[in-house]
């Protein structure tokens, strides 16, 4: 009778019910809580790559020597010094050079032909990528639109340049792959060049020492300034 009392109170004990089901109901809990955090994380990273894309456009339309007396000089130090701006503002989180590429164009308007054409380009990072819209050169021997979407290209103006910015980026999941099936980042961003700005080359500020140039054949990562305050 005791054994059959004890059964009984045990049939009608409820202290347990929550515990069971919060056993069951956790593996979905936590995965859509690991979901929403990956998707918030790829969505922040999305966002910084298009600020880090605005911001090197911005800049780079922005350098170079000031003078009332002649076009402003562009040199190969004011590019390593736009490179290493995003790579710190992007931080260690983002992490550009190592996962993604970077790569500037200069859209001009070549004087001989009339046409659009890119007369220069620099890139960095490790990212085995190359333009999408175009390579240094392009335009000089065959006619171009322009740089963009097909339809929907950027122009330079005759005498003046467009400063267009590619970055293919690689997100790094915060908490696994299988929560975002599309883990690469394209995104661009053009401006014009503020000031009247000597269109004729990139120059070095110091031809017998001359800094490093960010060549589009080479694909290395992160950059670092050197004991003498060099950007390599």
């Amino acid at each position: 009778m005791s054994l059959i009392r004890t059964m009984r109170r045990l049939l009608r004990h409820r202290s347990g019910v929550a515990m069971t089901e919060f056993a069951l109901g956790a593996p979905f809990l936590l995965t859509a809580g690991l979901w929403g955090t990956e998707v918030a994380n790829f969505a922040l990273a999305n966002m910084k790559i298009g600020q880090l894309a605005v911001h090197l456009a911005d800049n780079a339309s922005r350098i170079g020597d000031t003078s009332t007396l002649q076009n402003r000089k562009i040199y190969e130090s004011d590019l390593n010094d736009v490179f290493f701006g995003a790579q710190i503002q992007g931080g260690a989180g983002i992490d550009l050079y190592r996962h993604g590429r970077v790569i500037i164009s200069s859209l001009e308007v070549d004087p001989a032909t009339g046409r659009q054409y890119i007369h220069w380009q620099r890139c960095r990072g490790a990212k085995t990528v190359n333009s999408s819209y175009g390579l240094e050169g392009d335009g000089l021997s065959s006619s171009i639109a322009g740089m963009g979407a097909a339809g929907e290209e950027v122009i330079a103006q005759p005498g003046d340049a467009v400063i267009f910015v590619e970055i293919s980026y690689t997100y790094q999941p915060l908490v696994s792959s299988r929560f975002i099936s599309n883990l690469e980042i394209h995104t661009i961003a053009s401006f014009n060049v503020r000031d009247s700005r000597d269109l004729s080359q990139i120059y070095q500020r110091n031809p017998s020492s001359p800094d490093d140039t960010q060549d589009c054949a080479v694909f290395n990562g992160p950059m670092s300034v050197s004991s003498g305050g060099g950007i390599s």
